[in-house]
């Protein structure tokens, strides 16, 4: 006996209900016969014909939600895909839509901008020539900062004083160390406050807890430190610093000593680099891995307490306090979505044609997020539409290493070209001369075997062929931006 379910293929109309959260957008809760093939456009036009009634300029634009899903196809594609029965009424929930990311500023740096993190009307920008640079959100720089002897691979604001003409901001970098600083608005001094020492390898995240008291380090040894972020006591002032001999000279020249500090616990588990680490809470830590895993430690009893496996190396982690949810990006083309609570990967959010180097939550909504990746793009997410993002942000012509949301309508990412961008990308190559350097290195491919040790790499380099090259630095330090295929 055939069935008398009603098919796609036989039902010319649906019976559909519209509803919003959104009280101002509220239509009257009556069913309407829809095409079985109606597109996301021609639902908002349904609405606009009942919120607007007939008004020539529409206020909003409104995406489509069924069972929590942003609907990106027409209906009847999606009610196919999921095996939804159109035998009675459902319901389809709109929202408002998502405004398009628009360009801001851009903020010119000398060299490649490996992290960024904005913090009210400041933005802190570490680079690959040693230096932090701190600017306003509408690009004016305030001081660059050269106190380390290597890349600077981390930044992240402490606090604020309570008169909020101070600011507080850490670093950490290829040299193995991490420095506190402070920024004096009124004055436009900076000043070190301490250094803090005890990795064996870069400094590659850090990660401040909720009241800026503590302190969390993820290294390239494979190790994550506990420290103290209060501010020097006397006793630390007027210690004599055994290390000073060790201070920078720009760094010494401010005029006081360096005060080092020691960590308060050291956690080993992971067997290749610490990547990425926030807190969770005032106790809790989750770091991620190029050991294809993300863990949770508790500092208070300075123990691991989950392992989540992943297939590729994790580059970065973000948190949502909004949905308690963890997004990551790893060495493949996927971003990823996690419950700590219950071990689920929640859902694989596919898009970016390269490896994802960054993500970041918003921080007034529970939905979106950002990525950038080393196919140049950097893209805004709803996680409730996991087969496309809501926009892409192009411009960009180089990888982009690091994104940052910190600022609420502020979106900021900063790549292997020298340019940070605010909201959209657009980039400006800065190469001199790249093909007879790239000539010269095929030539004496030892360059890159020298470069590959220092990064902790191995290369053929009798089966390489140089086929990109960039400039590194200022200074014409060739050799340290090349792509080979082996």
């Amino acid at each position: 006996m055939a069935s008398s379910t009603p098919t796609l293929a036989s039902t010319s109309h649906i019976q559909a209900k519209f509803f919003t959260k959104q009280t101002e957008y509220a239509i009257p809760d009556v069913p309407y016969s829809l095409p079985v093939n109606v597109s996301p456009k021609e639902l908002n036009d349904i609405i606009y014909s009942v919120l607007y009634e007939g008004e020539t300029e529409k206020t909003a634009a409104f995406d489509f939600l069924i069972h929590g899903e942003l609907l990106r196809s027409s209906l009847d594609v999606y009610l196919e895909d999921k095996e939804i029965s159109t035998e009675s009424v459902f319901e389809i929930e709109y929202i408002e839509r998502q405004a398009a990311p628009r360009p801001e500023t851009s903020l010119s740096h000398d060299d490649w901008v490996s992290c960024v993190r904005g913090n009210n009307n400041l933005i802190a920008c570490g680079c690959y020539d040693n230096t932090v640079k701190l600017w306003t959100r509408d690009g004016h720089c305030l001081t660059t900062i050269p106190g380390h002897s290597g890349p600077v691979k981390c930044v992240t604001w402490l606090k604020n004083t309570d008169e909020d003409d101070e600011h507080l901001f850490a670093s950490g970098s290829h040299d193995q160390t991490a420095f506190v600083w402070r920024w004096k608005a009124a004055k436009k001094e900076i000043d070190c406050l301490y250094a803090l020492r005890g990795h064996s390898g870069s400094v590659d995240c850090i990660a401040v807890n909720e009241d800026g008291e503590r302190v969390v380090t993820g290294s390239w040894d494979k190790t994550i430190k506990l420290w103290t972020a209060n501010n020097p006591s006397p006793e630390e002032k007027e210690r004599d610093d055994s290390e000073s001999a060790h201070q920078p000279k720009k760094i010494k020249s401010s005029g006081h000593k360096m005060i080092t500090r020691v960590p308060l616990l050291t956690l080993g588990g992971h067997k290749e680099a610490v990547s990425s680490a926030l807190w969770l809470d005032d106790s809790n830590v989750c770091t991620a891995s190029w050991d294809h895993t993300l863990r949770t430690w508790d500092m208070s009893r300075a123990e691991q307490t989950q392992i989540l496996e992943g297939s590729k190396a994790f580059f970065q982690i973000a948190h949502s306090p909004l949905s308690n949810l963890i997004v990551s990006a790893s060495a493949d083309r996927h971003v990823r979505l996690h419950d700590l609570r219950t071990k689920e990967m929640k859902g694989t959010y596919t898009s970016h044609a390269g490896w994802v180097s960054s993500v970041d939550w918003s921080k007034s909504d529970e939905h979106l997020f950002v990525s950038g990746s080393h196919d140049c793009l950097m893209k805004l997410w709803d996680t409730r539409s996991p087969k496309a993002p809501l926009y892409n942000m192009i411009g960009q012509e180089e990888k982009i290493l690091a994104v940052d949301w910190s600022i609420p309508d502020l979106m900021l990412s900063g790549g292997v070209e020298v340019i940070l961008f605010a909201d959209d990308l657009a980039l400006l190559a800065q190469n001199e001369d790249l093909e007879q350097a790239s000539s010269l290195l095929q030539q004496g491919l030892e360059c890159i075997e020298k470069w590959s040790k220092k990064w902790k790499m191995t290369l053929n380099v009798d089966k390489c062929e140089v086929t990109h090259f960039s400039k590194w630095t200022k200074e014409a330090s060739w050799g340290l931006n090349v792509t080979v295929s082996c």
